[in-house]
């Protein structure tokens, strides 16, 4: 193992993470800190619901390429001869894993970011792609039918966990399906405020097709 690219590259993988995309869209263009309005968080969501469509389309898409990023780092690993085939899962996962961190915890922007829904999406779309394809399908339908992103997020998380049961998305290697039952709860955990404002009915919508 060639540990000092592997060292840095993992680090890699965070700092990309760190970038606060919302944050720096929001300061650049609007003059205003995301995260002091709305649910407070400087993630896609948030970004949507405090600045509108175009910026929060923008920002996700970024977040989401962040997470892709990180994780085919550990492709280079294996190009380079920093780690072995049978290692590149983990590897996956732990780049990955340090962007979510770097979007939650961002280095740059004083440790306050988001809640790494985008960044996830991102990390497993390069892992599972076709996995991540339904999940895209299920948060897309849940959006049309309710308008509540956080339940969208909730619902391709959980469908991620349930859908590698099946056979033809059976992954490999067992970590990754553990993997994907901790994500769906960490997923449930972060949006715990959200699922009070649901059961409240107090939960922000987001607007579709001119629908408030």
């Amino acid at each position: 193992m060639n540990l000092p690219l592997v060292l840095a590259l993992l680090v890699a993988a965070y700092l990309l993470g760190s970038i606060p995309t919302a944050l720096w869209v929001g300061r650049r263009f609007f003059g205003l800190d995301i995260r002091e309005h709305g649910s407070g968080n400087a993630g896609a969501t948030n970004t949507f619901r405090v600045l509108g469509k175009k910026p929060g389309s923008i920002v996700m898409a970024i977040d989401v390429f962040k997470g892709w990023a990180a994780t085919m780092m550990a492709t280079v690993m294996l190009n380079q001869g920093a780690i072995r085939p049978d290692q590149l899962l983990y590897f996956q996962l732990a780049c990955g894993a340090l962007a979510v961190i770097g979007h939650i915890y961002p280095v740059f922007a004083q440790f306050r970011g988001g809640k790494g829904v985008a960044t996830v999406l991102g990390m497993m779309l390069a892992i599972a792609p076709a996995t991540v394809g339904v999940c895209i399908l299920v948060f897309l339908a849940m959006l049309f039918l309710f308008r509540y992103v956080s339940l969208a997020s909730m619902s391709a998380g959980v469908a991620f966990a349930f859908l590698q049961l099946l056979p033809p998305f059976r992954p490999d290697n067992n970590l990754l399906l553990g993997f994907g039952f901790v994500l769906a709860v960490l997923l449930i955990y972060t949006h715990r405020a959200n699922i009070g404002r649901l059961r409240a009915g107090t939960e922000s919508r987001v607007p579709l097709f001119g629908r408030k």
